[in-house]
């Protein structure tokens, strides 16, 4: 090797601790987070807090354009029953559009529930939900909560499983009969 090139060596490998025992249950990333929010590393904090921030901006623009459309239909001169209705609708959806996202955060919706059937309402009422996530970001990553609980239940009965093996099973010696 010449003096004018310098050594090359390997770097060494980033300290990082496994998210679960070796082979073990891994942990279910979150949109916008990945898996970050088991440790709160990896710009954790720096990322709940753009999720919130672009929450409520996308909310803020959404009921702009929809303030655009309202005055659109009074300048249509449609009458007073469509926009009275066009208003409650919206205002119905969001509600339920929260409300939903909000249940999600803490539960898994049944297979049977009727989730499939209230995606066009939570379309509708997108700001609902929008506002939701924006809240949620206040406390944790939106899905922490109910994701941690299965992630730490899944820990601990892999550990417990873990534990009662004793050994080889093929080495152990067959029952005694009497």
């Amino acid at each position: 090797m010449s003096d004018d090139q310098p050594e090359k060596t390997p770097a060494a490998p980033a300290a990082k601790a496994p998210a679960a025992p070796a082979g073990g249950p891994e942990p279910e990333p979150i949109r916008f987070f990945g898996t970050t929010w088991l440790r709160h590393d990896g710009g954790y904090a720096l990322r709940r807090i753009a999720a919130g921030a672009g929450s409520i901006i996308t909310a803020a623009a959404a009921a702009v354009l929809l303030r655009l459309s309202y005055e659109g239909l009074e300048i249509g001169d449609v009458g007073s029953f469509l926009n009275v209705s066009v208003v409650v609708l919206f205002a119905i959806c969001s509600a339920i559009a929260f409300v939903k996202t909000w249940e999600s955060f803490s539960r898994r919706p049944a297979p049977s529930s009727d989730e499939a059937a209230l995606k066009g309402l939570k379309t509708i009422g997108f700001i609902g939900s929008l506002i939701a996530y924006f809240l949620r970001c206040f406390a944790e990553a939106p899905g922490e909560g109910l994701r941690r609980a299965e992630y730490e239940r899944a820990v601990a009965e892999y550990e417990r499983r873990r534990s009662s093996r004793t050994g080889n099973p093929a080495a152990r010696r067959p029952k005694r009969t009497r």
